[in-house]
């Protein structure tokens, strides 16, 4: 059985793909000296024509293939998916009022902005793909990045996809169950069907995984753009009683507050997911921080505006109660034509779903790559250039977490750990200003900004905890810490006999989807 156990293997043959079309196993052997200085030309330019197809032959590695307005659409599609559709009554539930409930709207996109201006200045000061991985190793070394990688993989990103897709089946199956809820099996089987489509579009090809980015992000925009103008309308028109008294039965628990910050910040999670793509990233010196600067002030000012918008036509109470707030809020105010709404939350979620997929291939790619998870999980396809193993190895995850039920329960556990790491990443930032100064920083931010996050990520893991301690919390830091028994035999020790297990499942592997180790392109 395949464990995913981090095996330290021995870097497997290259398998280019004539051999792999041969299926002879005595073949994988090492590309040759020759074939990999003929890729590198290319890949600095050379006008050299293969004999056969007469075709510049790439290096087998992550291509240069999305730009600044690919980069912009990641971070706001990913981020617009489905929080701002569900988290709103979440939001407003713990919060206790409009007035809170549309601050702490503001204040989680100020927090995602502090955070993605520094994970602006790691991600031009160490130009790696992986996100948070590439940053934590260097500054805290093998293990720290080890525990990131082994939860964010096995847990954190799988189970985000799933939760989003989910989201996409519950408001893609809703009309065709007219007043009743989709049965679960039906929304089970849409989501593992959304999960296996995206995870094929983002093997197929990078280039396609980025237009069906781009119209997404241009589809949620554009239902944003309608609830909002017609919240103005409803605004002009004098519907302004519920914001009248806004602050009345403001919640003043600590640990409530803190889960009206988790919600809303599932809403706003995704800020950070260029910084998982940098090696593909054409100019990420200036692409990087332009993407990061345009993108999450747009979509915190859609944020506010949605959420006002709703409040136009709904009391708290009946925000509440409703099982699904965008749509309720298109019945009311765009009818006959309120059908676009859930249309375009299909559309927003998918998106979401997409970019979610895109990245966690390639914090899997760069983990494999460390010797953090199993190598062939850091091959590349020969042909297409995408690194399917990882991300075949995330949509197989992803599919078993949608047979648990309740989303909040996963947003709340799933921000608990996130943000663990966010704030280790922004303590990474300020360790390096001292253990790594002779590094280049071309984004360079006040030490102060991240000492906030260090400290809002501290208070949003602990105040729940404090509030209400539940074991599901020591379940989640038990989990984390359990990946050192896999660390120390497979990979601090080595052990030959788990190399001797991957060998041949790994060479099978490469056979089977024609891929092979990634060419050092520098």
């Amino acid at each position: 059985m395949f464990r995913p156990a981090l095996f330290q293997c021995v870097s497997m043959c290259c398998i280019n793909h004539k051999e792999a079309h041969t299926g002879l196993p005595d073949q994988c052997v090492a590309m040759d000296e020759s074939g990999i200085r003929k890729r590198k030309e290319s890949q600095n330019g050379s006008t050299d024509l293969t004999k056969d197809n007469k075709e510049v032959v790439k290096a087998i590695a992550l291509q240069k293939d999305v730009g600044l307005l690919s980069g912009i659409c990641l971070i706001v599609g990913t981020m617009i998916g489905s929080g701002i559709f569900i988290s709103p009554k979440s939001v407003l539930l713990y919060s206790g009022a409009v007035g809170p409930c549309l601050l702490i709207w503001t204040a989680c996109g100020v927090l995602s902005t502090l955070g993605a201006l520094c994970y602006a200045e790691l991600g031009t000061m160490i130009t790696k793909s992986g996100g948070e991985y590439p940053y934590l190793m260097e500054a805290f070394g093998s293990i720290v990045a080890y525990l990131y990688s082994w939860t964010t993989i096995m847990v954190l990103k799988p189970s985000s996809f799933a939760i989003i897709t989910l989201s996409f089946a519950e408001y893609a199956s809703t009309p065709f169950y007219p007043g009743c809820s989709p049965p679960l099996i039906v929304t089970k089987c849409l989501a593992a069907a959304a999960i296996l489509v995206i995870t094929s579009i983002n093997c197929l090809s990078v280039k396609l995984a980025s237009y069906v980015q781009n119209f997404f992000t241009a589809a949620k925009l554009l239902i944003i753009l309608v609830i909002v103008v017609a919240g103005i309308v409803m605004l002009a028109q004098g519907k302004t009683e519920n914001f009248s008294n806004s602050f009345d039965g403001t919640t003043t628990s600590f640990g409530a507050i803190g889960l009206a910050f988790y919600n809303g910040l599932w809403a706003y999670d995704g800020w950070n997911q260029l910084n998982f793509i940098t090696e593909e990233l054409k100019n990420p010196f200036r692409n990087l921080p332009l993407a990061i600067v345009i993108g999450i002030p747009l979509v915190t000012v859609c944020y506010v505006l949605v959420n006002v918008a709703y409040f136009t036509v709904m009391t708290t109470t009946e925000l509440l109660l409703s099982p699904a707030v965008a749509v309720t809020f298109g019945d009311r105010v765009l009818y006959p034509a309120s059908w676009i709404v859930p249309l375009f939350v299909v559309f927003s979620t998918f998106g979401s779903a997409n970019g979610s997929c895109f990245t966690a291939g390639r914090l899997v790619y760069a983990s494999g790559r460390e010797g953090h998870m199993v190598k062939i999980l850091s091959y590349i396809n020969v042909k297409r250039y995408t690194p399917a193993p990882a991300l075949i190895f995330n949509g197989v995850l992803a599919i078993f977490y949608t047979i648990p039920a309740d989303i909040n329960t996963l947003i709340n556990y799933f921000s608990f750990a996130q943000w663990f790491f966010y704030g280790l990443t922004a303590l990474a930032l300020i360790v390096m200003r001292f253990t790594r100064k002779n590094l280049d920083r071309p984004v360079k931010i006040p030490v102060v900004l991240a000492g906030i996050m260090v400290l809002v990520s501290c208070y949003l893991v602990l105040a729940p905890i404090i509030d209400k301690p539940e074991l599901e919390y020591l379940y989640c830091t038990i989990f984390i810490f359990s990946g050192l028994i896999l660390y120390y035999p497979f990979v601090y020790r080595k052990v030959n006999w788990g190399r001797k297990i991957m060998r041949p499942i790994t060479m099978h592997l490469q056979l089977l989807m024609d891929v092979a180790p990634p060419e050092k392109t520098e």
